[in-house]
């Protein structure tokens, strides 16, 4: 095998048409043969460049709707013999096989028609057979054959033709192998998921998941750990598919709490008024709606101003002049929003460490999907939290019925636990949290903590007493004994909500009705680990 290798044959049969004439010019120009198939030949044609149609090649013409054009030996035999093997090249003068150097192809815009909810038979006509198996064929036979798949790399490969007076390196046509196994690997992939949802199977025996790389991220969570960020192609607005205005790249850490934040926000309908969650290492620590945006951010940085600190700011309304104006009056990492007009991003242009980004719209927090964990040696899968409860769902356990107001305040704070880290409990007095604690071994501790960041914020603010005092307190998990329920009574919590279920279910109604508060349980658990 010797390094470099000509390209004087290319087939090039593609889906997508960008940059397909100047690629076909050019290679034109270097002398090279072009093959090619149905539009991909038309297209060319067009352009006024001598095309062979793969028809002529094979001695049959595409048949069965274009099912059938490519799968033949005059097309496989090009892509995979060995030119270093007698045997290989003697079949080839035998059958009259021409070797074909270069192949172009990218696939039938499948995962495009999936993501359009086409129905079942127009997602399997658009099952690509022929591109794949061509890609294939080429990419073991790298010693000798190049293989593109990508339009964004016409470019290199014109490149490498002229830095090698028309010829490709062998670690070149190393790359372009890999790039397209990968292709196909993520083809399939996109391909077996599907199918495995439109046959309603939750536990398929294999299970393929794939991704396209968005960004090459300067470390992860911490600076001697490499991390890359691949998006996964799904058109869920959030930060994989948002527009960076401004500011430098996003570390591992600003993604992971950027979508922790936008997912968060997205809870909250914008016709229904305005809304901010400011998140601290994926937790939020402050979670406000409010008459305004602006009102709604201030709301949300009173809860813990010392945890907002260089924390990611998400908005359920396009970011306004005023808004903008007093995040950037402290540090603040990333805002997310669905907009920004462009006073807003003036002023954060002042900014250049800021990173703003506009999603266009806000997520469904009440779509389906799949959340995926890793552990030693597989995966954990499971469906995407999207439980939510209403008024109806409730069930008042206690003697005392939550007022209006407290059962506005229990919805919000509910909302608000399914996002926070377990143990969660969450404090919210008049559409605000006063109080969340996180992440902790005990739920009494979780409690605690809460209670004790609403009393310096209390003394921050020049208060006479805590926001928890009036409050009404959220547990994502059931109380198993009353101990951590009289922590957040002790704290001023007048109403709680909690899934129940617990053993001790009787003991903790009790304690709540001595200690008149109202208690309504959702049936629901949102542990978050």
């Amino acid at each position: 095998m010797t390094d470099l290798y000509p390209v004087r044959r290319a087939l090039l049969s593609v889906s997508d048409k960008t940059g397909l004439v100047d690629l076909g010019r050019a290679l034109a120009e270097r002398g090279v043969e072009l093959l090619s198939t149905g539009g991909s030949a038309a297209a060319l044609r067009d352009a006024g460049l001598e095309v062979r149609d793969v028809s002529d090649v094979t001695g049959f013409p595409e048949m069965m709707d274009g099912r059938v054009k490519t799968l033949h030996p005059a097309v496989h035999g090009g892509l995979l013999a060995l030119r270093d093997d007698k045997a290989h090249l003697d079949a080839m003068e035998t059958h009259d096989i021409g070797a074909i150097d270069l192949l172009v192809v990218n696939l039938y815009p499948f995962e495009e028609t999936v993501a359009k909810g086409a129905d079942y038979d127009t997602c399997i006509e658009n099952i690509d057979i022929g591109g794949p198996a061509m890609i294939r064929a080429a990419a073991k036979n790298h010693a000798f054959v190049n293989v593109v798949v990508d339009v964004e790399d016409y470019d290199a490969l014109l490149e490498e033709l002229g830095n090698h007076d028309g010829a490709t390196r062998y670690a070149f046509r190393q790359k372009l192998a890999q790039i397209a196994y990968a292709r196909t690997g993520a083809y399939d992939a996109a391909v077996s998921t599907w199918m495995a949802s439109a046959l309603g199977d939750t536990a398929p025996r294999r299970r393929v998941f794939a991704g396209t790389l968005a960004q090459t991220l300067r470390y992860g969570e911490n600076p001697h750990q490499a991390a890359t960020f691949y998006t996964d192609g799904a058109r869920r607005p959030g930060v994989a598919t948002a527009r960076q205005h401004q500011g430098k790249a996003l570390s591992y850490n600003n993604i992971n709490d950027t979508d922790a934040a936008f997912e968060l926000v997205s809870e909250f309908d914008p016709s229904e008024g305005a809304a901010c969650a400011i998140i601290k290492h994926a937790n939020p620590c402050g979670v406000a709606r409010g008459a305004t945006l602006r009102d709604a951010y201030q709301k949300a940085f009173d809860c813990d101003r010392t945890s907002a600190f260089g924390g990611i700011v998400a908005l359920n309304q396009p970011l306004d002049a005023e808004t903008a104006q007093d995040i950037t009056g402290i540090f603040t990492e990333v805002v997310i929003a669905p907009d920004a007009d462009e006073e807003a991003i003036e002023i954060f242009g002042q900014k250049k460490n800021l990173r703003l980004l506009t999603t266009g719209g806000l997520a469904d927090p009440r779509m389906s999907g799949l959340a995926y964990r890793q552990v030693a040696g597989g995966l954990l899968v499971q469906d995407k939290d999207a439980g939510h409860v209403d008024v109806p769902d409730l069930k008042v356990a206690t003697k005392r019925q939550p007022t209006d107001a407290e059962m506005s305040d229990l919805l919000l704070a509910w909302v608000i636990a399914k996002h926070v880290k377990s143990n969660a409990i969450v404090y919210v007095k008049d559409g605000a949290t006063v109080g969340v604690g996180a992440g902790q071994m005990s739920r009494v501790d979780s409690a605690l903590i809460a209670a004790k960041k609403a009393e310096r914020m209390a003394e921050a603010l020049g208060l006479p007493q805590p926001l928890t005092v009036g409050s009404a307190v959220a547990s994502d998990a059931f109380f198993p004994f009353a101990d951590g329920l009289m922590e957040a009574a002790a704290a001023g919590a007048t109403s709680v909500i909690q899934p129940g279920g617990s053993m001790r279910d009787d003991e903790v109604i009790a304690a709540a009705d001595e200690a008149g508060l109202a208690m309504v349980l959702t049936g629901m658990r949102h542990f978050r680990h």
